[in-house]
């Protein structure tokens, strides 16, 4: 049970620091951007109020604290609870803007792009809110699942030792074995062999006369 909790620390490494500089991002930016004329009304470096401490302050922490986890984490619950809470504070960046007027008086909290151009105004929009929310779950979520899918964890394997040979013992040496085909596995050859001649006589040949038959026939 303890294998599969452990995990390399590597897996979230990437993810924790990618998460930790999101996190700042989304915590300072209203307090720094109007030096860079970016920024949301109030346009004042370093103006604190409440709907900044709920949408940007407390989220931005919380996705740094979540990065922080994954850097350090060698334990799958840890590595999962920081990236769950990353991606909670990702979706509350998107959505904590569309959601205040719930509970202030139909009023949306965190006040406006203070840009006088459209196309700035946009920029300001996603990168306070809606497109750094997203960017931070989703990173969170490939973070998710990569640390998921270990199932096993990290197997401990276990040295093998070395058996102990007594001085002046012949250690046994292994020899290759060849291979012998039977004679059941050979493949047939034929081979055409010479006709043996018998060895011509060398002694006296012996001459056997050839009997004659009487045909003589006696008349009377």
């Amino acid at each position: 049970m303890a294998g599969m909790l452990q995990m390399r620390r590597s897996r979230g490494a990437f993810s924790g620091v990618l998460l930790m500089l999101l996190g700042l991002w989304g915590a300072l930016i209203p307090f720094i951007g109007p030096y860079f004329h970016y920024a949301y009304t109030p346009d004042k470096a370093w103006t604190y109020d409440t709907a900044r401490l709920w949408l940007e302050i407390l989220p931005g922490v919380a996705v740094f604290l979540g990065g922080f986890l994954l850097l350090i984490a060698r334990s799958r619950h840890i590595a999962l609870f920081g990236a769950l809470l990353a991606a909670a504070a990702g979706a509350w960046f998107t959505l904590g803007p569309v959601l205040s007027p719930l509970w202030n008086n139909h009023v949306a909290l965190g006040g406006s792009p203070a840009s006088a151009t459209v196309y700035m105004r946009i920029m300001e929009q996603l990168g306070f809110f809606t497109a750094l929310g997203v960017v931070i779950v989703f990173v969170a979520g490939a973070a998710l699942g990569r640390i998921a899918s270990v199932t096993s964890g990290i197997t401990t394997v276990e040295p093998v030792p070395e058996t102990a040979v007594p001085a002046g013992t012949a250690t046994a040496e292994t020899v290759p074995v060849e291979t012998v085909r039977s004679e059941e596995t050979r493949p047939m050859r034929t081979r055409l062999l010479p006709r043996r001649i018998p060895a011509a006589t060398t002694g006296p040949v012996k001459t056997v006369p050839a009997k004659t038959e009487d045909t003589t026939q006696t008349v009377g």
